[in-house]
């Protein structure tokens, strides 16, 4: 019996009654009491005693909180930690760093308190970019580090590492980053891999070249002794659509099998979104924004530029043949109120409106933004996206970031749904509508293993003595409703999220909590 019914006072902080219990761990739901005490699960099952709060779960299932493993809110969080675009989607923690921390290595303690400190409402984690360190030691050159040089990147990540990041980052399409070798990232890795850090890369090519892009991660995780993570996994090549991604399942499995500890995530849409300077040929960014620029107002520079698209350039993913042509590239934000009114038109429209060639209008729009001018890319199938999701060491990342306020885009300036709805549109349409993966195994890509793979000790499951991180939904009504025409509607059906205990999310609406918790990698003390 517990103690609280014999003494008439409660005996939880919050009871969770009669809800539909998903452990995390792929199990069958269960018809269970939660209770919770001091932001952590008390027990699960029939709980005899009262809480403070007591909260009627009937009909609803009850789930360990989502987990974002492709988080883009690292710079958002310190200016507001409420994070609502995240929690109301169902995301409690969020690991972000694809482009490293907003600060350099030496700041990151710095940092941490910051948001400990003023509070976020989201558990938050972060990797340390290796371009961070490249251009803190090279600049935008492209050329290669010498040896003391290369000693500078590993300092610079190991103190990373001791300062909480979960790893190391690359983001190999966007120069200063894609000019890195891969013997270069192996030797400054080995300072996350003396840690147990991860590795986890936007990898150099998502089209036709994207076996031997994954294939490169695996190399670097192997020779460097430490976990490889493919973000944002794609095939965005319309001739391999249906092929390549069993393809590279295939690589990873063989990694797998002989011990490489290799896995890759995934968001569920069909297009991507960056900056629209990724139609540019890498070359062209040597030296930085002011170079890029005088080289795109070079005639003579800008035919070769465009030619290259054509055939294409060494070193540089050529994301307009990703598209399958300037015509699956659209405008959605370009920095410039004058050119505000192109948004939501693909590139040979506002180059018609210009009387313009295609890339003419698009390198003149980059060159027109104050600020990185954004774009959507149509570059995936449907059916692969359902492939990757079948996979079983698939989790899920949103590649958004938390928005600076509520029902606008996140911070990145790129409105895409996957940043209001990404974690619910894996249940809504991929488990409801088309029947893919089932709920248990959805809610286990969101929870327990993510928590398994970033080492998030005593998150992402049900589970006596863990965190209380819990998201309560209704099934029948569950619904991601964002859409690219519409990209910043909330969810329908997240009824409660709970992080750490603390009631977040209620019936929709942020209560203002900030119970989330700095996530520090395996460096820290």
């Amino acid at each position: 019996m517990d103690a609280g019914a014999l003494t008439g006072r409660p005996e939880y902080d919050i009871v969770i009654r009669n809800g539909r219990v998903l452990d995390g761990m792929g199990n069958p739901w269960i018809l269970a009491d939660v209770a919770i005490r001091d932001g952590k699960f008390a027990k699960i099952g029939f709980v005899l005693g009262r809480g403070e709060r007591e909260i009627d779960a009937r009909g609803l299932y009850v789930s360990p909180g989502w987990i974002d493993v492709m988080d883009q809110s690292g710079g958002v969080l310190p200016r507001n930690g409420l994070a609502e675009n995240k929690l109301r989607m169902g995301v409690t923690t969020a690991i972000g760093g694809e482009g490293g921390f907003p600060v350099p290595a030496s700041r990151i303690p710095e940092y941490f308190a910051t948001l400990e400190r003023q509070g976020i409402s989201i558990n938050f984690g972060s990797y340390y970019s290796q371009t961070q360190a490249r251009v803190a030691v090279l600049g935008q050159s492209s050329r290669a580090p010498n040896a003391t040089e290369l000693e500078r990147m590993r300092a610079s990540l190991d103190s990373a590492m001791r300062a909480g990041a979960m790893g190391m980052t690359t983001a190999l399409i966007y120069p200063p980053s894609s000019f890195t070798t891969t013997d270069e990232l192996v030797e400054v890795a080995k300072a996350a891999a003396k840690y147990g850090g991860t590795y986890a890369s936007h990898i150099r090519g998502e089209g036709r070249e994207v076996v031997q892009s994954v294939a490169e991660v695996i190399a670097i995780a192997e020779r460097a002794g430490l976990a490889g993570e493919v973000f944002h996994l794609k095939a965005a090549y319309q001739p391999g659509w249906g092929i390549l991604m069993d393809s590279v399942r295939q690589v990873i499995e063989a990694a797998r099998a002989r011990g490489v500890d290799v896995a890759a995530n995934i968001y569920v849409y069909t297009a991507g979104g960056t900056g629209l300077e990724a139609t540019i040929p890498s070359w062209a960014f040597e030296g930085g924004g002011d170079s890029l620029r005088a080289r795109l107002r070079d005639p003579g520079i800008r035919e070769r530029l465009k030619r290259e698209v054509l055939t294409g350039s060494p070193g540089w993913w050529n994301i307009v043949e990703a598209a399958g042509g300037w015509n699956g590239v659209v405008l959605v934000n370009a920095r410039n109120a004058e050119n505000a009114r192109y948004h939501g038109l693909r590139i040979p429209e506002i180059a018609r409106a210009m009387g313009k060639t295609e890339a003419d209008a698009a390198w003149d729009l980059v060159l027109e933004g104050a600020g990185r001018v954004m774009a959507i890319y149509h570059m995936m199938s449907e059916q692969d996206v359902e492939t990757a999701l079948r996979f079983p060491w698939t989790s899920i990342g949103s590649d958004a970031g938390a928005a600076l306020s509520a029902t606008q885009g996140d911070d990145l300036g790129l409105p895409h749904p996957r940043a209001y709805g990404n974690h619910v549109r894996v249940i809504s349409r991929y488990v409801k509508e088309r029947k893919v993966i089932s709920l248990e195994e959805a809610v286990r890509k969101m929870t327990s293993w993510p928590a398994t793979r970033m080492r998030l000790a005593h998150r992402g499951s049900i589970k006596e003595g863990h965190w209380a991180d819990v998201v309560i939904f209704d099934l029948a009504t569950l619904d991601d409703r964002a859409t690219y025409e519409q990209p910043t509607l909330y969810p329908a059906g997240i009824e409660y999220v709970l992080v750490n205990g603390a009631i977040t999310i209620e019936r929709g609406a942020h209560t203002g909590a900030r119970a989330g918790k700095v996530l520090y990698g395996p460096g820290k003390p």
